[in-house]
Parts: structure tokens; sequence; C-alpha cells
């Protein structure tokens, strides 16, 4: 007998703000004719028999908020989680213009973004969570997502942040969460949407949304994704980010109980990345040399580039993945995807380092140049990854089960080419240091030129090789006492096995090979317990425990160096948390409302134990705080997406050789963050919009010594960024939108290097001008 699936009202991809009458369109068109059958998405885990009707909505909008997340592991809607989950659906990326996962990951308080050093996160989504490096922590459809790449969302459903130890979920992670990406996939309704964009930096940018049913039965479908890019970087001389991507989908049975979906999706990137700025000029930056103009000099014209024209980030990256998914009869669904993925980076970058300044005249400025290095990656990560999921419902007397389990396998690749910079008498200043002769790169700290002799960035022939293979099992359950009360729990065992290979530069043409393997068994879990007082609210109390191995990271270790935290002699880094919070649907379960105080503690990470360079493990990091958050529809015509979080963080066990580090905070982890977005649709068609960030003074160092008048940039000064838009419907197939960002034109540092000697800057007041179609 046929199973009949409840239907869930489709959101179109890339609409415009205050689209009504075309999202009315758009809902009748997909509504089946009477007594017809539909398939919901491929991640609806609360799917049940129900016939459909015809659906005619006037004057709705896709709201912002989302009932349940993606992955079938969170058996319970989002109301009924005892974890911190936010998530950030497409319609709010298309109201705010957000291309890129940076972009979009402003919508939830908690996150920084960083700099590093040597190139390898100058570029990418260099993302903190919590106090701690989450950029190995990205996946996408619940698998693993690796490499420093920038993360485009043409083909992104919705973004989730899952926050706290989160390996029972997904595996070794970062101490404080990951980040899940949903990508779009064939849905029963033949739309095509689309959006042509301009703006300030001559931005160019235009994506394509297809989606078409290939039978009269409605169970075969196709959509395609496409995009591409030409664009410079609002306030930056230089800079570009230029590309292309598609993404094919095909479903097979999304009318009936076994449905396949395949995809693919290809990345072109030809960016010329941004090195940087110095940070000579700004409060807190002193140098000796400088001492007669107060340690510091005039700041630079924040729009100079201080690389050259030959810099690049090319980056190609292809995603296979196809899915299979059954409904029993029973209630029983089975669940597998496979995934093929690589992405092959070529980047050199020039960065500046403002610690290096030759001043002929310090008095005169103009005569000032700043040290460049133009550093190099040549970088493949590939992974193989086979996820199969259960899930059931089931009854034992009078307690209610619902249950996931499954086993997940996967084999990563890292591969890499050292490069480095040939500096020499014909394009660098020669230095004398020791009675050793050297060459160092400059360029004009005030009037830098990209023309300037060229510096090649080539192999050295060193390369590092690394494997991490792992296989999972885990299990959930989410057991209903009654109506008030239920108890979530989880249990994860993974066993890895990591291989590295060092071969180091030909020395007189001869090339050493160093190699390490390591292997482990990581047991994680999570524990909640839900009060529900009333059906649209919950309160609850949790404990999860998390685990990352060394390189975990980073898929595996980078460095043999003893002193290295991904050493795979060490042991892996284990952390726990501890979490009150409550969650409501109000105002008819339009706006979700939450709150959580949470506790993190980190172990087992790296310390100095002495003064000759030896290294222990048994540091301990604590991050402690309060999170609040409100998301979703105050009337159907006002809209909001908001969060505030307030942190605490502390090294309660640091080096041994220094008392500085004991009790400081954590560096990258602002006390208060806070984000808000929120829009108003008028009946005529107008769509109004704006939104606010504020981050507060960062730490750049793990030190708590007193900050004094020669400190070498302690802080990343707080900031607050206005945002702001406008839309309006021309017709039911066209809109128009002016997203107008930085409205108060403040400058700030989005993210500084490790060293302190140089920023990116945060965009300054600049438009983006968007027409979206549909049809």
């Amino acid at each position: 007998m046929a199973q009949h699936i409840k239907s869930r009202k489709h959101a179109v991809p890339r609409k415009a703000a205050g689209w009504t009458g075309a999202a009315a369109a758009t809902l009748v068109a997909i509504a089946a004719p009477a007594g017809a059958q539909t398939a919901p998405s491929t991640t609806d885990t609360t799917a049940s028999t129900s016939t459909l009707r015809e659906v005619r909505v006037e004057g709705a909008r896709e709201s912002f908020k989302a009932d349940t997340v993606s992955s079938p592991k969170f058996t319970q809607p989002l109301v009924d989680t005892p974890q911190t989950i936010t998530v950030i659906k497409k319609e709010v990326l298309q109201e705010q213009g957000a291309n890129t996962l940076t972009e979009a990951l402003r919508n939830t308080p908690g996150i920084t973004f960083q700099m590093g050093e040597n190139g390898n996160t100058s570029t990418g989504d260099a993302v903190f969570l919590r106090g701690f490096d989450s950029s190995g922590s990205i996946f996408v459809d619940g698998a693993r997502d690796v490499g420093t790449v920038t993360r485009d969302m043409f083909n992104i459903e919705q973004v989730e942040v899952v926050k706290g130890p989160a390996s029972a979920d997904i595996g070794r992670t970062a101490p404080t969460g990951y980040i899940n990406l949903v990508s779009k996939v064939p849905q029963t309704s033949n739309f095509f949407t689309g959006s042509v964009s301009l703006g300030s930096g001559d931005q160019k940018r235009a994506t394509a949304d297809i989606n078409r049913v290939l039978n009269a039965e409605g169970t075969m479908a196709l959509r395609l994704n496409v995009m591409t890019q030409d664009s410079g970087v609002p306030g930056r001389d230089d800079v570009k980010n230029k590309g292309w991507a598609i993404a094919p989908s095909i479903a097979f049975g999304l009318n009936t109980p076994t449905r396949v979906i395949l995809q693919y999706q290809h990345v072109n990137q030809r960016n010329r990345p941004d090195g940087g700025i110095p940070t000579v000029g700004l409060k807190g930056y002193y140098l000796d040399q400088l001492k007669g103009i107060g340690g510091n000099g005039p700041q630079p014209d924040t729009s100079n580039y201080y690389g050259s024209l030959s810099d690049h980030d090319t980056v190609d990256g292809d995603m296979f993945t196809a899915r299979i998914e059954h409904d029993f009869d029973s209630g029983v669904k089975l669940r597998n995807l496979t995934r093929w993925g690589r992405t092959d980076q070529d980047l050199v970058l020039t960065g500046v380092f403002s610690s290096g300044l030759l001043t002929p005249s310090v008095t005169n400025p103009l005569t000032w140049s700043t040290r460049v290095l133009p550093q190099g990656k040549g970088q493949r990560n590939e992974i193989l990854t086979n996820q199969t999921n259960v899930t059931a419902e089931a009854t034992t007397g009078s307690i209610k089960h619902s249950i996931s389990a499954g086993l997940e396998l996967a084999r990563e690749q890292q591969d890499n080419t050292t490069m480095a910079a040939t500096i020499n008498a014909a394009n660098g200043v020669r230095t004398v240091s020791g009675g050793t002769v050297s060459y160092q790169a400059y360029n004009s700290l005030y009037m830098p030129n990209p023309y300037r002799a060229f510096v090649p960035v080539l192999p050295t022939g060193a390369t590092t090789e690394g494997t991490t293979s792992t296989a999972a099992l885990y299990a959930f359950d989410t057991l209903k006492f009654n109506e008030q009360w239920q108890l979530t729990g989880g249990l994860r065992w993974e066993h890895y096995r990591t291989r590295f290979t060092s071969l180091a530069a030909p020395v007189n043409g001869v090339q050493t090979a160093l190699t390490q393997e390591g292997s482990d068994n990581l047991l994680t879990g999570k524990l909640g317990l839900v009060y529900k007082p009333a059906d649209n609210g919950s309160v609850y109390a949790a404990y999860a425990t998390g685990a990352q191995p060394p390189g975990g990271n980073f898929s595996f270790p980078t460095s043999l160096t003893t002193a290295n935290v991904n050493n795979l002699s060490l042991d892996p880094q284990k952390s726990k948390t501890f979490e009150l919070g409550t969650k409501w649907d109000v105002l008819d379960k339009r706006l979700a409302l939450s709150a959580a105080a949470f506790r993190t503690k980190n172990e087992n990470e790296q310390v100095q134990v002495d003064t000759f360079g030896n290294f222990e493990q048994y540091g301990k990091t604590r991050v402690q705080g309060l999170e609040l958050s409100a998301v979703g529809q105050i009337t159907p015509a006002w809209q909001v997406i908001g969060g505030l979080a307030r942190i605490d963080t502390k090294i309660l066990e640091g080096s041994r050789t220094s008392t500085t580090q004991n009790g400081a905070q954590i560096r990258y982890s602002p006390k208060l963050t806070a984000t808000l977005w929120t829009s108003y649709r008028f009946p005529f068609g107008l769509t109004v919009g704006g939104g606010v960030r504020y981050v507060s003074t960062q730490q750049r160092s793990t030190s708590n010594a007193a900050i004094t008048a020669t400190s070498f940039f302690p802080e990343v000064p707080s900031y607050t960024v206005w945002d702001a838009m406008v839309g309006y419907e021309i017709n039911r197939n066209v809109s128009i939108q002016l997203n107008l960002y930085n409205l108060a034109d403040k400058f700030y540092l989005a993210r500084v290097n490790n060293g302190g000697n140089r920023l990116v800057m945060g965009t300054p007041r600049s438009a983006l001008l968007s027409a979206n179609f549909r049809f």
C-alpha cells in the first residue's frame, strides 16, 4: 500500500524580501491537486500520513524560523532539543545579500573570525566559536568539509550552528561545536529563480536556481544551481573575488517510499587574496625605532594593497553525493549518504609585517617601508565517506522511544606542497645579522606599488601527506515518559587511525622522510532532561562530552615537532559541557525564544613546562556564559533573527614557566557579542530591514600581564556596525533590493593575525543593488 506523506511548505531559494504575490503564486504552484501526494524534503524527519489538498496562500512570507534541523540524529523539534542550536535559513541570507559562510555566520553570537599566520588561514572560513578554532569543524549535509577555502552559499538551503561539545553527533570536532551546511535538493514543483547584483567595489554577481519535474507522476525531478561573479572588494585596491560554480542534482522516487538523490557540485575560484594592511597608526601599536614620535606613526590609507598583482588564490572544488532513503511500512526509516569530495588550492599571498619597518628618516614617513613576505600553499584535500542511519519509533510499557542509530565510515587525505619566496638582490634589501647576509622584501608603507620587482614563490621540494580513517557507531534515544517529561541521550564510539609522512626539501640531492602513525578509540556522549510546562515550551538540563585527537581540527597532523599540538604522540583533547536552558515557541508558534547558561572545560591542552622548551599535556581552559536568541515572526509581516552571548574565558592551567598565562583570557574571545536583523513587509510590496552587530574587545594574547605604554597591540578594539535593506516588488516575477552596509562607515578590525602585524579591516560603507527574478 502506498504511503501518504505529509506535505511541507516549500521555500523558493533566492526569494526577494517581501515578495508577497510571488510567494503566494509559488506556494499555489507547488501544492498538488486534491488527492495527489508530494514528498517531503529528504531531511524531513517528522513526515506523517496525510492526504494533500490544494493550498492557496495570500500575503504569506517564509519565516526565518526553523522547527527542526536536517540531521536525523536529532529526534525532536528544536523547541524540545536540550542544546543551543542556531539555524540560519536562506531567507535571511537573501535579505542580507550574504554570499559566503563568513557573512552567514554573522547572524549568530559567540563567533569571531581570525587571520592566522603564513597564509594558512589568511583565506577561507577562519571561524572561532566560543573561544576555540572551529575551522576544521565545518560539515556539508553531515559530512566533514575540509580545506581553508571560502564557502559560497549559492547551493545552500540553511546553515546550522550547533554549540557545545558535539562529538556524539558528528565525531571529532572542536570543543565548542560545529557548523553544518544543508545543500539544496530537487523538489516536486517547477520553478526558476535568479538574482543579478551590482555593488560598491565593482561587485558583480549572478545566480540561478532551476527545478523541473521530469515525469507526469512527479517522481523524478532535476535541479540546477549556478553562480558566477567577478567582483572587487569595497574599500580595497586590487583585491578581487572571481569565479563560477555549478551544482546539478537529480532525484528519483520522490513520491514513493524509496528515494534516490544524486548531486554534484563544482566550484571554481580565481581570487586575488588580501594579505592585509599594517597595524601602524592604530592605538596600541608601538615600535622602539619610532620612539621619537611616540612609538607610532600615521595610519596608512586603508585601501592600500601591499601584495603583487601576481598574488592568487586558485581553488577547484568537486563534490559528488549519493543519497538513498527508504521508508518501511512499520515507520522505520533507512538513510544512506555516500560522499566523495576533493578541493585543490594554489595560493600565493603577500603578507605585511609592520614590525619590520625601514625608516631611513624617522621624522619623514614618506621614506618608510614595511617588510612584505610572499607566502604560498599548494594543498589538496580529499574525503570519501559513507553514512548509514536508521530511525524508528517504539514503545516499552508507557514509555515512547524515538531512536536514531547508525554507522559512519570515512577516509580523509591531505597533501601539501611546501612553497617559499625567492628573495635576492634583484627584488630585496640586503641585511646583515651576526655575519649572515640575507635579503628581505619591502614595499612603501604609504605608497605601495603592486608592480614592484617580482618575488617568485616556488615549491621547495618538501611535501607532507596525511590520511585519517575513521569508523564510528552511534545511537540516540529520546524517552517520553509523559507529556511533561522526556530524556534524550546518545553515545558514539569512534576508532581513528592517522598516518603522516613528511618529506624534507632536498639537501645535496638527498631527501629525508619522517613518518608517524597513531590510532585510538573515542567514546563520547550526551544526556539531556527536558521538562515541558506547556506544549510550546521546554526547560532542560544537559551534559555532553567531546574529543579532538591530535590534528583533528584539520583532518591530520601537520607537524612532527614535539612542541606542537598536532603531534600524534599526544592524547586527544577532551571537553565537557553543562548547560541549563529554556526554549519557547510564542505568538502562535511563529517566534522561537531561547536562553541558555553553559560551562565548557577543555583538558589535555599542550603547555610549556620549563625554560628548556619541554612541553606536557595538562593544560585546562574554561568557557562559560549565557546566550539568548529570538528568531521568527513577530507578525506575519515582521520578521526577526537575533542573539546575544556573554562569555567568560579563562586559562585554568597554563605554562609553568610563566605565571602570566594562569587566569588569562583565551585570545579572540570577546566577552560580549550581539547580532540582530529585522525586516517588515508593507502591504503595497515594500520591505524595509536593518540590523546591528556588536563585538566587544578581544584579547590578542593569552597573558594577564599589565598593559604598558609599550605593549605591542594587545587588544582588538570593540565595534558596532549598522546595516540596512530596502526591497520593492515590481510585479509577481521581478523585485529589486538595495542593501547598505556599515551605515556609519565605522573603521573596525575584522581579523588580526597572531603577531599583531597586520589586519583585515571590516567592510566600509558600501551598497549592493540586486534584481531578483522568479517564474
